[in-house]
């Protein structure tokens, strides 16, 4: 069976296109890349059909991740169409909330904040690092691993 994930950011070309590259980048490690289908966007549009931050792309790339992925909004259809909808702050998850609120809780999709996997439970938002220096990049970069980590176990529990 196949597991749909997609990652939830603000303009969908920092945190969530990392998410995205970590997690295939790992499943890929683990030869689990054929049960996920992944993907990531924005609640914004601003940046649509954008590539990712450079800044975000080359601290992934010291990692050996490479992000490829072009900004897109996240839709309606996406809260039926993917299992997991994994955000990245509190207010991508309201923001999130708030569309689903438009299907009248006839949506499909399990949304939760990302870090809820991590291994630091007093950490519960990944921060923006857009206006920050290049040590912002690398320290989402550690959380995110973190908590994909964590996802891609619980995922292999069940």
């Amino acid at each position: 069976m196949l597991t749909k994930i997609l990652f939830v950011c603000l303009g969908n070309i920092c945190r969530s296109p990392a998410a995205e590259a970590i997690c295939l980048f790992k499943l890929k490690q683990q030869e689990l890349l054929e049960n996920f289908q992944v993907d990531s966007a924005g609640t914004g549009a601003w940046h649509v059909g954008k590539e990712a931050d450079s800044r975000m792309k080359d601290a992934a790339g010291k990692r050996g991740i490479l992000i490829e992925s072009k900004a897109r909004q996240i839709t309606l259809d996406d809260l039926n169409r993917f299992d997991l909808i994994l955000t990245m702050d509190n207010t991508n998850l309201k923001d999130v909330e708030n569309l689903a609120d438009e299907l009248n809780s006839q949506i499909s999709s399990e949304i939760r904040p990302l870090l809820f996997y991590g291994s630091n439970k007093n950490i519960l938002e990944v921060p923006d690092p857009y206006y920050g220096g290049e040590k912002g990049f690398e320290e989402v970069l550690d959380l995110l691993e973190d908590a994909i980590n964590g996802l891609i176990l619980n995922l292999n529990e069940t």
